[in-house]
C-alpha cells in the first residue's frame, strides 16, 4: 500500500505520526517487547487536527518515508519501545502472559454481586483464583462500574486491607485497585505489590507522590469522565489515538513524579467512558499501545460491550466473549489479562501458546 495519502497530514504544522506493529507469529521480522510475538509490517497513522490517515508498509519503506517527511525521530523511537524487553514487575516477567484474577470486595459489583465482601470469602476466592494458575490478585474495595456511587477511604480500607494481608501472608502477589492515595499507602503498608489505578494516578493529588514513594509498579488506566457519567455520550476523535496520548501524557506525569517507565504497565480501560464502537477499535489495534515501551494489561473481561454484542447477554452469561476478548489481545501482544475466570483464561493461553509453539 502506498504512503503518499498521508503526506498532506504528515505536512501540517501539527502533524503527529504514530506506529503501530501488525503482530504474526510466524516468520521473520522484529520482534515485539519480550519476543512473543514478531513483525514486519507496521501500520502508520497521521493525525493532524480532526483528521486521521493510516496506511500499511513492511519496516523500511515505513521508516524510508518516516524520515523524507520529517518523522524520522518519532518513528525510531516508536520502533525502539515496541522491541524494547520489558522489565520485570513484582517479580513477574513477561516471557508468557500473565494473568490478573480479579477479587472485588464491593456490595455492588456488576460481575459479582457483593458476593465477596466477607474478607474471609475473599480470601478464599482469592486463593481459589491463585490455585487456578493467577500470577497476580487484583483487590479492590470501590466499583467503578458506570453509574457507581464512591465510598469513603476510611471504607475502602476497611474492605480490602484484611484481604490483602490475608492474601499477601499466603504468597500471593497483589495489586489494589484503588484511586485514592491514602488507600493505596495502606495498601502496600499490608502487603500489596502493584498499584492499579483506573484515574492513572491523576484522581487524587497525592497519588503520584504516594505511588513514587511506595517504589512498586503502577497500572495507569484510561477513563473518560468519572464512574458516575463516564457513559453518557462519550467521545474521541480518533480511539486509539487519542488514548495514546492520555497514556503517553501520564507516563510523563510518572516519569517526573519520580516513577520510571519500566515500572509502568498501561491499560486503555475498555468500557471506561467508551461505546461498544470504541472498545472493537481499542481491541482490533491493541498493537498500537506497545510504543508506550509498557507492559500492556487488557480488562475485558465480563464487560457491558459483550453482553450488548449478543442481546444484552447479563454478566454471568459473557465468558465465550470474554475469551474472544483476551485472545484477540494475546494476538495483539498484550502481557497481562485481567479477568475473573481464571481457569477458563488459563485453558485458553495453553492453547494460543501451543499453536504459537507452531512457529518457533
Amino acid at each position: 500500500m502506498s504512503l503518499e495519502p498521508l503526506a498532506p497530514l504528515a505536512a501540517a504544522p501539527d502533524a503527529r505520526l504514530y506506529l503501530r506493529p501488525l503482530p504474526t507469529m510466524d516468520g521473520d521480522g522484529l520482534t515485539i517487547a519480550n519476543g512473543l510475538l514478531r513483525f514486519r509490517e507496521v501500520e502508520l497513522a497521521a493525525h493532524a487536527g480532526d483528521d486521521v490517515r493510516r496506511a500499511v508498509a513492511t519496516i523500511n519503506p515505513a521508516f524510508d518515508w518516516a524520515l523524507r517527511r520529517g518523522h524520522g525521530n518519532t518513528a525510531k523511537s516508536a520502533l525502539d519501545r515496541i522491541t524494547g524487553p520489558r522489565e520485570a514487575i513484582a517479580g513477574l516477567t513477561f516471557d508468557r502472559p500473565r494473568i490478573m484474577g480479579i477479587v472485588n470486595v464491593t456490595p455492588d459489583s456488576f460481575s459479582d454481586g457483593g458476593a465477596f465482601l466477607d474478607p474471609q470469602a475473599a480470601i478464599a476466592h482469592g486463593l481459589a483464583l491463585l490455585a487456578e494458575g493467577a500470577d497476580i490478585l487484583d483487590v479492590g474495595g470501590e466499583s467503578t462500574r458506570p453509574g457507581a456511587q464512591p465510598v469513603s477511604e476510611d471504607e475502602e480500607r476497611r474492605r480490602v486491607l484484611p484481604v490483602i494481608r490475608g492474601l499477601a501472608d499466603a504468597g500471593a502477589t497483589v495489586s489494589v485497585d484503588t484511586r485514592h492515595a491514602a488507600v493505596m499507602r495502606a495498601a502496600v503498608a499490608a502487603g500489596a505489590a502493584i498499584i492499579n489505578d483506573v484515574t492513572a494516578l491523576a484522581g487524587d493529588p497525592d497519588s503520584l507522590q504516594t505511588a513514587a514513594e511506595a517504589a512498586v509498579p503502577v497500572v495507569l488506566m484510561h477513563m473518560q469522565g468519572q464512574p458516575q457519567t463516564m457513559q453518557a455520550d462519550p467521545r474521541y476523535r480518533d480511539v486509539v489515538l487519542d488514548i495514546l496520548d492520555a497514556l503517553e501524557a501520564r507516563i510523563g506525569a510518572c516519569e517526573a513524579a519520580g516513577i520510571p517507565r519500566a515500572r509502568v504497565v498501561v491499560d486503555p480501560g475498555i468500557g471506561f467512558g467508551k461505546t461498544v464502537a470504541h472498545n472493537a477499535d481499542l481491541l482490533a489495534r491493541l498493537s498500537a499501545f506497545h510504543a508506550l515501551g509498557c507492559p500492556i494489561l487488557l480488562g475485558a473481561s465480563r464487560k457491558s460491550f459483550i453482553g450488548r454484542l449478543d442481546g444484552d447477554a447479563p454478566a454471568d452469561r459473557r465468558l465465550p466473549g470474554s475469551l474472544a476478548a483476551a485472545l484477540q489481545a494475546l494476538n495483539q501482544g498484550a502481557q497481562i489479562l485481567r479477568v475473573h475466570d481464571v481457569a477458563a483464561t488459563r485453558q485458553a493461553i495453553a492453547v494460543w501458546e501451543a499453536i504459537r509453539g507452531q512457529f518457533t
